[in-house]
């Protein structure tokens, strides 16, 4: 018998699988050679607040793989689905989530480290994101 969180994981996966997306809000948040892989769920505007929109993305890492230091140009709410991840915000020590564990990242806080934090097995998150319409979903940080 399958538990609430296997048949959340498998709902997950459903969704990736057979929702078709537009590549081109999401070319900045992914194709950068030896980068994490970003899997569209979904992006979809709000009604009920304009101007705002939300985007939800699986984020993959394999083992050892990072992303260069960035922003987000809206509020991150991130949930580890599997492995661990490390992150660490401008001003804050690294924390290592586990598979279960989430946490929020406020707009334009520099994201200095986010990457599996095994060597070996691969790590995911799920990404949700309250931003702008039309925003960038990640952008570098400024040298």
């Amino acid at each position: 018998m399958k538990t609430k969180p296997q048949y959340a994981l498998v709902l997950l996966k459903a969704l990736v699988i057979s929702v078709a997306f537009s590549a081109a809000p999401w070319a900045a948040a992914h194709d950068a050679a030896g980068e994490e892989k970003v899997t569209p769920i979904q992006m979809q505007k709000l009604p009920d607040v304009p101007g705002k929109q939300v985007a939800m993305a699986v984020v993959s890492y394999e083992p050892g793989q990072a992303s260069t230091p960035h922003f987000h140009s809206g509020s991150v709410f991130a949930y580890v689905l599997e492995g661990e991840v490390v992150s660490q915000l401008e001003g804050q020590p690294p924390v290592t989530y586990k598979a279960g564990e989430s946490w929020y990242e406020p707009p334009r806080a520099a994201h200095l480290v986010s990457r599996n934090a095994s060597g070996t097995r691969p790590a995911k998150l799920l990404a949700w994101l309250l931003m702008d319409e039309g925003g960038q979903i990640k952008q570098p940080l400024p040298r």
